[in-house]
C-alpha cells in the first residue's frame, strides 16, 4: 500500500470486527475531510460563449478564499472549472495560459497541505454533447482525462473528480466511460485518489432503487475498474422536496440521514467507500437541524464516508441562498451549522 492510500484510510480504520457492521467507536468526530465546493471557474456556457475570459465570465480561488475556509477547519476543496476551457478541441492539446491559470490556484492551497478535487463541471458533456455519443466518443473523454492527471500526478494532495453529475444517458454508458477515463489516468503513473460519480445526477437517494435515470446504479457501478483500487464514489444529496437543491423549504429534520441511508447500506455490502460532493440548506431551524443529523450520521457511518464539501462558495455567487462566502467581512449563518463538523 502507497502511503499516501493509507493516510486516505486512516479515516476508515475503525470498523466494527465483523464485516459489514459500522464503526461503534470514536464515533461523532470530524470525517477526516471537511470542505467546500469554491464554485466559478463553470459560470459560462461554452455553447453559447466558446471562448472563456477570466474574470468576466469565470474565476477560480484566490489566496483569501482558501486560508479563510482553511481558517475555519476546512481542508479539502472541490474547485469547479470546465473541460472547454483547458481543451478548445477534443484530443488536442490543452489551452496553456488556461492550464497554467488552473495549476496556479490549485498549488495555492496544496502549498499549505490543503486537498484539492478537481471538478470537471460538465454533467459527462463536452460542447453540449453526451459522453459516449458519436459527436464526443468515450476515447475523447479519457484522452481528456489521461492529459489532466499526467499534469497533477506528482501532487497527491489533488484528487480527481471524473465528472459534475452524468445524467440523461444509459448507466452502462456512463459507466464505460468512467471506466475508460480512470485506465487512461493510471496509464499516466498517476496515484491520485478518483471520485467517481453516478448517473442520474449522482444523487444518494436514488443510488440503488432510482429507476428514473435507467438502469440504477447500484446495479452497475460496481463493475467500476481501478488497478491501484484508489476510488471512492462521490454522491450528492440536496434536502429539499425533490433532493434538486433548488428550494428554499427543507422537507424534515431527519431527512438528509434518511436519504443516505440505503447509499451507506449499499456501500458496505459492496466494501465502498464514499464522499459527498454536494449538499446544502438555506438558512433556517429546520435546515440546521437537518444538517446536524446528517452530518452526524455520516461521522457514526465514518467506515464509509471519507468526507464532504458543501455548496458551495466562491464571489461569483452574490446572494445565492447557499452561499458560504462571506457578506461585508462577516460569516454566513450556515458555517456555523457546520462548525461542530470541521476540522477545528
Amino acid at each position: 500500500m502507497k502511503a499516501h492510500q493509507l493516510i486516505i484510510l486512516l479515516g476508515f480504520a475503525l470498523v466494527a470486527a465483523k464485516p459489514g457492521v459500522a464503526a461503534q467507536t470514536n464515533v461523532m468526530k470530524p470525517l477526516p475531510y471537511t470542505g467546500v465546493n469554491l464554485a466559478g471557474g463553470e459560470f459560462y456556457d461554452p455553447v453559447k460563449t466558446p471562448e472563456p475570459m477570466y474574470g468576466r465570465n469565470f474565476s477560480y480561488p484566490t489566496r483569501a478564499e482558501y486560508e479563510y475556509f482553511a481558517g475555519k477547519g476546512m481542508n479539502v476543496f472541490r474547485v469547479q472549472f470546465l473541460w472547454e476551457t483547458l481543451q478548445a478541441k477534443a484530443k488536442e492539446p490543452f489551452r496553456q495560459a488556461e492550464l497554467d491559470r488552473l495549476k496556479s490556484t490549485v498549488k495555492l492551497a496544496t502549498a499549505r497541505g490543503l486537498t484539492v478535487i478537481l471538478d470537471p463541471h460538465n454533467y459527462a458533456r463536452y460542447y453540449g454533447k453526451v459522453v459516449g455519443s458519436n459527436e464526443v466518443p468515450y476515447d475523447a473523454f479519457a484522452d481528456f482525462w489521461g492529459r489532466l492527471a499526467n499534469e497533477f500526478r506528482g501532487d497527491t494532495n489533488v484528487w480527481f473528480g471524473l465528472v459534475n453529475e452524468p445524467h440523461d444517458m444509459p448507466t452502462e454508458q456512463w459507466l464505460q466511460a468512467a471506466n475508460e477515463a480512470i485506465a487512461a489516468v493510471r496509464k499516466t503513473g498517476a496515484e491520485n485518489l478518483i471520485l467517481v460519480p453516478g448517473n442520474g445526477y449522482s444523487s444518494a437517494h436514488g443510488w440503488v432503487k432510482g429507476k428514473w435515470y435507467g438502469t440504477s446504479n447500484g446495479s452497475v457501478m460496481q463493475k467500476i475498474h481501478d488497478p491501484n483500487s484508489n476510488y471512492v464514489f462521490e454522491v450528492h444529496q440536496y434536502l429539499d422536496k425533490d433532493s434538486s437543491g433548488t428550494h428554499r423549504e427543507v422537507v424534515r429534520p431527519t431527512i438528509g440521514s434518511e436519504r443516505l441511508k440505503e447509499f451507506v447500506e449499499w456501500c458496505r455490502q459492496n466494501k465502498q467507500r464514499a464522499f459527498l460532493g454536494e449538499f446544502a440548506v438555506a438558512e433556517g431551524e429546520t435546515g440546521r437541524l437537518a444538517i446536524e443529523d446528517m452530518l452526524q450520521a455520516m461521522e457514526r457511518d465514518r467506515d464509509v464516508w471519507l468526507g464532504f464539501t458543501w455548496w458551495a462558495a466562491g464571489s461569483r455567487w452574490g446572494n445565492y441562498m447557499f452561499s458560504l462566502e462571506p457578506k461585508d467581512g462577516k460569516d454566513r449563518p450556515q458555517m456555523e451549522y457546520l462548525r461542530g463538523h470541521l476540522q477545528k
